[in-house]
């Protein structure tokens, strides 16, 4: 047995525990990661990284790695519906509508001004790579792959965890005998973060998984196949295809890696199934019926990989329980409309890993550690909605195109001809079913789900103030410094004209204190407390034409919601964690109230 002590153990090598992995490096926190698989996903699962989730990747110094290999930005502008993809109709392969997805590429002003970065799109067969690869640069010799956790206990100090190593077995071995006399490591940690998808550690403990299970069964086909023929519309990136044959939906997403759009070299496929099908079980059957909804016969092609898994909308009823914490998809698991369970993942390790090192650095205390679970566990409530939604969604809309499974192929053709007769008679079916796909914006313009998304917790200093009326919750953001929202972007000047974003002011692990342009007095406070509370503090004055950095189009100067004599205070996962409107009789006194709060002590 080889003893190891470490701060905090992470189980798991998926988006989460590599996210986690990364920031506890970065703030200064040692970790151990460990994963039973051999290594990252051979799946392409998840792809979509929206606005949020690679601002906390390119604090990690990920993000340009990402940005290379992902998706071109011109060429995942879009998402689209088709009649068809390939056969013998006239119509087959006709697009129905086109709809902007994801900040179109970065040209949706208002997804420009929201953040830094704009979305990206790189499957996790490529993603999480890159991700190990960078956590490895960070934390040498902590990043084990083929490593199983076998038991742990939890006491009043930490957690003590046996982990042994999947070697596999020797030549000549006897497999009756299997691996009983695998390497083991005895690990002791002050806490485990379980990401490990709820495989392990979540069922241990006993957090049930609570919500909407088996809606449909689902099976995704990776193959390389060139599909340019027939795949049209180069700034798509998501295929969605009705076929009037079955009356069923199925997606087809390229998968690059070199080439993207309809020259893509890789796809995956995905056909639904009811649930008790059980022709989704049998791999001949899934290939014929692909290549039947395909409509492209005997079309060469090379399958990588078949994965069945079930539909389904669900979150622990804990995200912890002692020094353990449930990160990612064990804590909740979203169909894969929006895109959001990566991201969530990725953005729970993101409030999680500054608490931790705040609490280890010694200038928190342990019940800030209290705060995750209401904040992550109610903004991840809210994706899980939102996807199972956003699914159901998608089969209104076929309704509302007249799509029928019941009905037969020339049927559900001479319904779907009805949005392009141009006949009067039909102009009434086609506004509506146009309405209706309209309505899908609510997974492919959820701003305000992906980016808006607020918490409120004692780590939190509410002051009074009530959120600003929003014509839509979901497609809207709207900027606030009010407490638990997002800090605003804007693009600033420094003292020698060079431009940065606002975001890189919040220097890792640390809060920051903006002051209006007569805010001289919060800073001078700051300072003071930073130095007397042992609080790691930077703060800056920002005004138009006064200040540590000048707001040269005035973006702050519209969205701080303070007076030139006001402040806010940003905590380091860069949400707004108090403000004051104006000047105060005693700054110091305030802020320290504030921080007081915040960090529980």
């Amino acid at each position: 047995m080889t003893d190891r002590n470490v701060p905090v153990l992470i189980v798991g090598g998926g988006g989460a525990g590599l996210t986690a992995s990364m920031l506890l490096s970065r703030l200064g926190v040692e970790s151990l990661l460990v994963s039973a698989l051999p290594t990252t996903s051979v799946l392409p699962k998840a792809h979509v990284l929206n606005q949020h989730a690679m601002e906390i990747l390119r604090e990690v110094g990920a993000a340009e790695r990402i940005y290379a290999a992902s998706t071109p930005a011109e060429q995942m502008q879009a998402t689209a519906w088709y009649a068809g993809f390939a056969g013998a109709h006239p119509d087959c392969g006709r697009r129905i509508a086109r709809m902007e997805s994801w900040g179109a590429g970065g040209r949706n002003p208002f997804w420009a001004a929201a953040s830094a970065c704009r979305s990206a799109n790189l499957p996790q067969i490529r993603l999480e790579p890159l991700l190990k690869e960078r956590a490895e640069e960070l934390a040498r010799g902590r990043v084990r792959f083929g490593h199983e956790l076998v038991d742990f206990r939890q006491d009043a100090d930490g957690v003590s965890a046996v982990v042994v190593e999947n070697t596999p077995p020797a030549s000549g071995s006897d497999p009756a005998r299997g691996q009983s006399r695998r390497p083991e490591l005895r690990v002791r940690a002050r806490y485990l973060l379980a990401c490990d998808g709820g495989r392990t550690v979540g069922p241990k403990l006993g957090v049930a998984l609570e919500g909407q299970r088996n809606l449909a069964s689902e099976v995704s086909i990776h193959m390389t196949a060139d599909l340019s023929r027939w795949a049209r519309d180069p700034d798509v990136l998501l295929r969605w295809i009705w076929l009037p044959e079955t009356g069923a939906l199925a997606v087809l997403v390229p998968m690059g890696p070199e080439r993207w759009g309809p020259d893509s070299e890789e796809w995956v496929f995905h056909l639904n199934y009811l649930y008790s099908d059980p022709r989704s079980l049998d791999d001949a059957r899934v290939e014929a019926d692909m290549r039947s909804a395909l409509g492209i016969g005997d079309h060469p092609l090379i399958i990588h990989k078949v994965s069945r898994w079930s539909l389904e909308g669900v979150l622990a009823e804990r995200f912890r329980v002692g020094s353990v914490f449930l990160v990612g998809d064990a804590a909740h698991r979203h169909p894969p409309t929006g895109g959001l369970g990566l991201n969530s993942a990725i953005q729970d390790a993101h409030n999680l890993c500054w608490k931790l090192a705040a609490v280890l650095h010694g200038f928190a205390s342990e019940r800030l550690l209290e705060s995750y679970e209401p904040e992550r566990r109610t903004a991840d409530a809210r994706n899980v909605a939102r996807s199972v939604e956003s699914a159901f969604n998608q089969l209104t809309v076929g309704q509302a195109l007249g799509i029928d499974p019941r009905a037969g192929g020339d049927a559900n053709w001479a319904r779907l001809a009805r949005l392009w007769s141009g006949r009067p008679e039909d102009a009434t079916h086609r506004r509506e079913a146009l309405r209706r796909l309209a309505s899908q914006s609510m997974e492919f313009d959820e701003h305000n789900v992906e980016y808006g998304y607020t918490y409120a917790s004692q780590a939190i200093v509410a002051d009074g103030t009530e959120p600003a009326a929003n014509p839509d919750e979901v497609r809207v953001y709207i900027p606030s410094t009010r407490p638990g929202h997002p800090v605003p972007h804007a693009e600033l000047e420094d003292a020698d004209g060079r431009r940065l974003p606002l975001m890189d002011l919040v220097a890792q692990g640390r809060f920051l204190l903006i002051a209006g342009e007569a805010g001289a007095a919060w800073c001078e406070a700051a300072a003071k407390l930073a130095t007397e509370l042992g609080v790691p503090l930077d703060a800056v004055r920002i005004g138009h034409l006064d200040g540590d950095y000048r707001d040269p189009r005035s973006a702050w100067l519209r969205q701080r919601e303070i007076t030139p004599a006001g402040a806010v205070l940003v905590r380091p996962d860069r949400f707004v964690a108090w403000r004051c409107l104006g000047a105060a009789a005693d700054p110091e006194a305030e802020l320290g109230r504030a921080l007081t709060q915040v960090l529980a002590r």
